[in-house]
């Protein structure tokens, strides 16, 4: 995998790359945890993964080079760093009774009813343990893909939160969450259609767009 373009001394490149020692990956996510704290600080009702990843591009932080979103070997290194980040920051927040909401379409900052409480004893959070893996940074093209398409296509057997299914259906333009999935298909479609480059869309919108479809998928497959 080839880093799209040569970062600057503080960016994340969106390609691993032999240059990319775990000694730089370390200051850069030391950088990435401060950066986003202050994020999730500045949107308490939240903020999605694409957002994030603006605002962390931008001046002050500037601590993303380019992603291409549409090409899921140049979007994984960025998108795997960045819930690792989110996972180390909601490990360290749980010592003051915060923790943090991870999911694509909304991450934010919540208060815990009990300090330092995860899940009950011996459950084992598979999504934490994969993320905190800084060995899985690295991976063949062909392990990427499947990657992202199985984090797309929801957690088996995990249904999202209520207001995250909510949240879903209003970026494909629903007022509530429709009552079947032929018709999340029928409105997805259309709306990525609308959104192609070719009709004056962008490929951030159609990623977006695929977040909250990816949402109703596993909602309807795990819990409708």
């Amino acid at each position: 995998m080839k880093p799209m373009t040569k970062p600057a001394p503080n960016q994340i490149s969106a390609g691993p790359g032999p240059a990319a020692t775990d000694h730089h990956l370390e200051q850069q996510i030391a950088h990435l945890l401060v950066a986003v704290e202050h994020e999730l600080r500045a949107t308490p009702s939240g903020i999605s993964e694409l957002s994030l990843i603006k605002a962390l591009q931008r001046p002050p932080w500037e601590l993303l080079g380019e992603v291409v979103f549409n090409e899921p070997e140049r979007l994984y290194p960025v998108h795997f760093l960045l819930f690792h980040v989110l996972y180390r920051l909601r490990d360290q927040m749980s010592e003051g009774g915060e923790s943090v909401h991870i999911s694509p379409l909304n991450i934010r900052l919540e208060r815990q009813s009990v300090v330092g409480g995860g899940g009950p004893p011996g459950d084992v959070d598979s999504l934490r343990e994969f993320y905190l893996d800084l060995s899985q940074y690295r991976l063949p093209e062909e392990a990427i893909h499947q990657m992202m398409d199985d984090f797309w296509a929801g957690v088996p057997g995990q249904c999202p939160a209520p207001s995250e299914t909510r949240a879903a259906a209003e970026i494909l333009g629903f007022e509530s969450v429709p009552a079947d999935f032929p018709t999340v298909k029928q409105r997805f479609r259309r709306a990525v259609m609308h959104a192609h480059p070719d009709r004056g869309g962008n490929t951030e919108t159609i990623q977006h767009l695929n977040q909250a479809f990816a949402v109703l998928k596993a909602h309807f497959r795990n819990g409708a």
